[in-house]
């Protein structure tokens, strides 16, 4: 049975175990990170349209606030999926990194006439405000979750990473590659992975990811948890 070592943090991380499951796949689960929403209240002052480059800012900003009237723009078919499942309409749907969501945006925004609230985490892959400030683009964030490093791998996660050559490794953001490999290397597995196979969401994920060596680099070709399992079955492309 074909192994895959799932990084997500939680809910995220059992639910994609059980989609791993329903196709005959053997799920490890080993979040790096935990997610903690703060009770904070989003300022929707002088806000045209709301944007996310994760889905725990549409977790957080949805366990916050009952808007769901505004525009949102999502930086992947992930987040935007994310938002759907939240209960706003009107979706903008980016390449899923921060460049391509930046350029989507500056495409749109002169519809809007008002600023952009950018829903964050504490950390952030890119500055999405400074770049549509470059743009012209009037911006502003709010911190409403905090993504807490996990200290060390699951004792599952570890004998996986020793005995099974071949191991899809799966990374959803460039954070969770990089809190990954940090993890890997305090627990002395950096070497195993390359006999692992890194299955990425994009390219930025792929890029973070590319510290070290593996088997294998996987780009999951239509950014989305289905495509990356379609991947691992044999029933998407690889790159």
């Amino acid at each position: 049975m074909t192994s895959v070592l799932i990084t997500r943090a939680e809910p995220d991380a059992s639910e994609f175990a059980a989609e791993c499951r329903l196709r005959g796949l053997d799920p490890v689960i080993s979040p790096v990170m935990r997610i903690e929403i703060e009770k904070t209240e989003p300022d929707l002052s002088d806000v045209g349209a709301l944007a996310f480059t994760s889905v725990n800012g549409v977790r957080a900003f949805a366990a916050n606030s009952p808007e769901r009237s505004l525009p949102v723009f999502a930086v992947g078919p992930v987040t935007a999926a994310a938002a759907t499942a939240a209960g706003f309409q009107q979706i903008g749907v980016a390449g899923g990194d921060v460049h391509t969501l930046t350029n989507h945006i500056a495409a749109e925004s002169a519809l809007l006439g008002k600023a952009i609230l950018h829903i964050a985490g504490a950390d952030r892959a890119g500055d999405l405000v400074a770049m549509l400030g470059e743009r012209s683009v009037a911006a502003r964030r709010q911190t409403l979750y905090h993504a807490k490093a996990e200290d060390m791998l699951s004792a599952e996660a570890v004998a996986a990473l020793k005995g099974e050559p071949g191991l899809w490794v799966t990374l959803f953001s460039p954070r969770t590659a990089t809190l990954f490999l940090a993890l890997a290397e305090k627990a002395g597995l950096t070497s195993q992975l390359a006999q692992a196979r890194a299955l990425c969401l994009s390219a930025a994920v792929a890029q973070a990811a590319s510290a070290v060596i593996w088997g294998e680099t996987v780009v999951a070709s239509d950014l989305t948890a289905q495509g990356m399992l379609e991947t691992i079955t044999g029933g998407g492309p690889r790159a």
